[in-house]
């Protein structure tokens, strides 16, 4: 059994988890303090001792998105050394984390809607943004040090790349079927890194 001090804790991360959990389920607009509360199995006043507000614990359940994309990714490449294959696994374990789980796919389409709106959400979402943007650069880069490829503007062609990805993810919301076609979505993302490369399937 956990102690009091590990439990006292381990109970923000819960809050931020079960936040995320009822709003990947609901939306941001229908999951109240008392929702999540109940579902992590604590009082309303336990959960306002962690945070003061919704938009405090809608940050710490963003957070929780963005660092779990982060230890996952990293984790999926971590024993893979040949570069163009730790770039197409990233694209692949992208597509299928944020555009196949649907959990995450509400939650962040939902949550950079918020940031329209949200000064704060925004900022959150630029940073991690620019954190996965410079990720999949130096992804590209290191891929291009090998020669396997040669893409002319690497930093151009993964701005355009997440483009694509997102509005693939945008439109996935009206148009779900097209989540069936992971396969070539993942190919025609790496077309995409790979434009101007002379091996643009390799």
């Amino acid at each position: 059994m956990p102690s009091t001090a590990t439990a006292t804790a381990e109970m923000p991360v819960n809050l931020a988890e079960s936040a995320f959990e009822l709003i990947s389920m609901k939306g941001i607009n229908n999951v109240s303090l008392d929702d999540i509360a109940r579902h992590a199995g604590v009082t309303k006043g336990s959960l306002y001792w962690h945070y003061k507000s919704k938009q405090e614990l809608l940050e710490a359940a963003a957070m929780h998105y963005y660092k779990t994309w982060h230890r996952t990714v990293n984790a999926e490449v971590a024993a893979c050394e040949d570069a163009v294959e730790r770039l197409e696994r990233v694209l692949r374990y992208s597509v299928g984390s944020c555009m196949l789980d649907e959990r995450n796919r509400v939650f962040s389409t939902d949550l950079f809607a918020l940031s329209l709106h949200n000064p704060a959400i925004r900022r959150g979402w630029a940073q991690f943004y620019d954190s996965v943007r410079e990720f999949y650069i130096g992804l590209v880069l290191a891929a291009k040090r090998t020669g396997k490829v040669n893409t002319p503007d690497p930093r151009r062609a993964v701005d355009l790349m997440l483009a694509c990805f997102e509005g693939i993810k945008q439109r996935a919301s009206f148009e779900p079927a097209i989540l069936s076609q992971k396969d070539q979505i993942c190919r025609e993302l790496m077309q995409v890194i790979f434009s101007g490369s002379n091996e643009q399937e390799a």
